[in-house]
């Protein structure tokens, strides 16, 4: 019976191995399937549209919504919360999707990896130059906790991290309406609704 046991503790360990995706694999993947998508001859808006289901399967959306809140989370009722993740995600998908249509097939390189812990590893990048725009370095913070389904928590451009911005950008406007949540919800409705 012993024997059985570790048979199929063996048989799941090499499964998991099996299944699992390397955080540097995970983003040269993502960042090919996006590229593809930018060289596509459809309109902006189905680019903008397929760029956002991209983002949808690989961003922790919920998480950079957590962290982008910072202390004021622990304010909010459940009603609140909700209402602010769904306006979260909105303006998030629009951000990141606009933001990405206007390059034309842009090529990333992944160089390396460095692992963090158990939760986080960060994969280095470089956004190859062209004529148009000069070398990018992009890092990229990836969530391993799950190693079959790994997601990007931030990205961060020539050491500029995008999380560490938009959390100081949502503070600013918070600290401006004596912490009044309503205040990020008009924001995030209104810079969804251009």
């Amino acid at each position: 019976m012993k024997k059985i046991f570790i048979i199929i503790l063996l048989l799941n360990i090499n499964y998991i191995y099996a299944y699992s995706i390397e955080p540097n694999v995970f983003i040269q993947s993502t960042v090919n399937r996006a590229s593809d998508i930018l060289s596509k001859n459809i309109s902006k808006e189905e680019k903008i549209e397929e760029l956002k289901s991209i983002a949808k399967e690989t961003v922790d959306i919920r998480g950079v919504g957590f962290y982008s809140l910072g202390s004021a989370k622990k304010n909010l009722d459940e009603n609140q919360k909700k209402k602010y993740f769904d306006l979260f995600e909105n303006y998030f998908l629009k951000s990141f999707s606009s933001r990405l249509s206007e390059y034309t097939n842009p090529k990333i390189e992944v160089q390396g990896k460095k692992i963090l812990n158990k939760n986080y590893t960060i994969v280095n990048s470089l956004l190859i130059s062209t004529s148009e725009r000069p070398e990018v370095k992009i890092d990229w913070r990836v969530y391993t906790k799950n190693p079959d389904n790994p997601l990007i928590r931030d990205l961060i451009i020539e050491g500029l991290s995008l999380a560490v911005a938009q959390r100081a950008e949502f503070t600013s406007i918070l600290n401006s309406n004596d912490g009044d949540i309503n205040a990020l919800f008009k924001t995030l409705e209104s810079f969804t609704k251009k």
